[in-house]
This record gives structure tokens, sequence and C-alpha cells, in this order.
């Protein structure tokens, strides 16, 4: 899969895309992500790409034009599914992260400031997502969370499928209690059953505490 984050701050997504499992995965192979600087589509000397709203108020505007040029630069000739990081959008869950990783290509906009010009998304046809009911800086982090959320489903990102099917809310299911050692710490004692070593006892008892985690942290997954 090839994802495709147009932001004014690349350097602040490539630090964590840089790390850990996503930036494995990028070495590997398995997982093309790049971000494109706004910044450089810009025709303003001074490569500023925003401007006062239009009926007054606080914060800037992000500019049509280079997000459009900038859009259409790095789609090329392919078709990217195109995705506007806002807090207007539809709520980001494992549902539609599961449809997210079975396409091709994402192109991911970062919003800044006060957002971006209305006419530019409804030009190219962007559907907005959002991370949650709340509102932070930019679309940086969204998009990251975003980029990451997908990329864990993606073949050869994690180890096996068991990896991520038997996290929290991938079958609408939160994930059961987990323990390490030691076995005994301020004497709490990890479940007899975990170390039994009768693989049909754990199974068991691990789909009972999920559904027993779920019911009571949210209730709502399960309706």
């Amino acid at each position: 899969m090839k994802i495709d984050i147009l932001t004014l701050f690349p350097e602040m997504c490539e630090c964590y895309l840089n790390e850990s499992i996503i930036g494995r995965a990028r070495k590997a192979g398995f997982l093309d992500v790049r971000c494109h600087n706004i910044r450089d589509y810009t025709l303003d000397k001074h490569r500023r790409v925003d401007d006062k709203a239009y009926g007054g108020g606080t914060g800037m505007v992000m500019q049509a034009q280079p997000i459009y040029d900038c859009v259409k630069s790095v789609a090329g000739s392919e078709t990217p599914r195109l995705i506007y990081l806002s807090p207007q959008g539809k709520i980001l869950n494992q549902n539609l992260v599961k449809e997210l990783a079975r396409e091709e290509n994402l192109l991911l906009l970062c919003g800044h400031y006060e957002g971006v010009d209305e006419r530019v998304l409804e030009e190219l046809d962007f559907e907005e997502i959002s991370i949650g009911d709340y509102v932070v800086t930019g679309g940086e982090l969204p998009a990251l969370v975003l980029t990451d959320a997908v990329a864990r489903l993606l073949e050869g990102v994690l180890p096996n499928e068991d990896a991520f099917t038997e996290e929290s809310h991938f079958n609408n299911l939160l994930e059961h209690p987990q323990y390490t050692r030691p076995e005994v710490w301020k004497e709490r004692k990890v479940p007899e059953v975990l170390i039994s070593g009768h693989h049909a006892n754990i199974e068991k008892w691990k789909k009972e505490q999920s559904k027993k985690v779920t019911n009571e942290k949210r209730k709502d997954l399960l309706t």
C-alpha cells in the first residue's frame, strides 16, 4: 500500500514514521509512506499558503491553490482515495480502518490553522475523517493515527494475523487482560489458567474475559 501525507510539517510526521513497527515496515517494503510539503506548491514568493478568512474571525485559512497543485502532482495518473483529516468527518473506527486497508493508495490531507478553503475539498471530492469529537492543532496527528491503524492490518507488517485480530475492537470486543512476569507482584497473582499450559482452557478464558471487559467498559460495542 502507498500512503501520501500532504502537510506543512513533513519532518514532524517523519519522526514518527521512521520508528518502531511502522519504520521497520517501510524499510522492509511492506508499506510505502511519503510526506509532501504543501509549501513546495505555493505560487507565493514568501512560501505562504494561508490568508485571512472571508467574513472575519480569528486564525488563518489554508489556500486552495497550493493544496490543489500538491494533490495533482502527488497523485499523477493514479486515483488515490482522498481523505481530509477533519473534526467534522465521520469517526475513525476499526471497521473503517479495515475498509481503508483494502485500498491500494491513500492520500491524506493535513489541515492547519482554521482549516482549508472549502472549495478545494469540493473540487477534489475529499471525504472527511475524524479521530474523535475534539480538536487538535493540525491534521498531522490524526493522519499518523490513521496510517498506524491501517498499516497494522497489512500483510508483513506484524508477525501474523493474531497480532491484530485478537486486539481491542477488531471484532467489536475489547482485548482480555494481559499479564507478564513476575508471577506474583504486590501479592497479586497471575490467573491460574494462564500458567496451566491447557491451551483450550486458556482460549476459553480469553474469550470470556474479552466479553466481560467489553460489557464493563464499553457496553455500547455489544449493541
